[in-house]
């Protein structure tokens, strides 16, 4: 298996910090963002290899810190790819950018795909697991916000069976069915990377993957994996204030 981390973005709602910082290098607690990431990704197993992919503006950022982060912890490597890109304008979008990372890298494996303004307690050695024990399709991490009026035009919303088939997906509805929404966790199995070039191939949307799986609801298994405990989307100041200021308080007295 591999982690494939998605940073190509451009997180322009954080302009004028993030103009020439990327989010995922932003401190959350006391920490940068994407090391949170990857202490949850370095305790799978099953992950040999960890691919970010980011843009032509932040590539050398992102290559700075991998070689300071596989000094520490050299048996899990980390490979930074650069698409190229420069601005929010010319961008390829997430499922753009994943298409680039699987014709770069070969990659022909079962797949973690992460979003790198992702942060959450539970580990993803489970979600791993169940992704293994599927055998196939697609599995997506979920988590239960309370309300769904918390996900109008917000998050992407999810219903599923009993059993955690999913059934409808919605990519920030405006009147939400439910408050149980996508949390940018995504496990695909190695049968259904070559749908990728077929979804791209159409007029399809290419950036939020949650587009991506949706359409895949139509030809391959998609089952969720709900996760407990707190979640952060960092995609604002006062969302990034928020998991600062709760991370910090978890952080010992010096």
């Amino acid at each position: 298996m591999r982690a494939i981390i998605l940073a190509a973005g451009y997180a322009t709602r954080l302009y004028p910090i993030t103009r020439n910082q990327p989010k995922a290098l932003l401190s959350v607690g006391g920490r940068l963002m994407i090391d949170h990431l990857m202490d949850r990704v370095d305790a799978v197993e099953e992950i040999e290899e960890t691919i970010l992919v980011t843009n032509n503006r932040f590539f050398r950022s992102f290559t700075l810190w991998a070689e300071r982060r596989s000094r520490l912890n050299p048996s899990r490597p980390i490979r930074v790819l650069n698409d190229g890109t420069m601005s929010n304008a010319d961008r390829l979008g997430a499922t753009g950018d994943l298409r680039f990372a699987l014709r770069t890298a070969r990659i022909s494996d079962d797949l973690l795909v992460l979003a790198s303004d992702n942060l959450f307690d539970e580990t993803l050695s489970a979600f791993a697991v169940r992704l293994k024990e599927q055998d196939g399709g697609v599995l997506i991490g979920v988590t239960d916000v309370g309300d769904p009026a918390i996900a109008a035009g917000r998050y992407g919303t999810v219903e599923m069976t009993a059993d955690g088939e999913v059934t409808l997906i919605e990519e920030k509805p405006a009147e939400p069915k439910t408050s149980l929404v996508s949390m940018g966790v995504y496990g695909l199995s190695r049968r259904v990377l070559p749908f990728l070039d077929d979804y791209l191939s159409g007029k399809e949307v290419k950036d939020a993957p949650g587009h991506f799986i949706k359409w895949l609801l139509d030809h391959v298994e998609v089952r969720a994996y709900e996760f407990k405990g707190r979640w952060y989307d960092i995609g604002s100041f006062g969302q990034w204030a928020e998991a600062d200021k709760a991370l910090l308080k978890e952080q010992p007295a010096v």
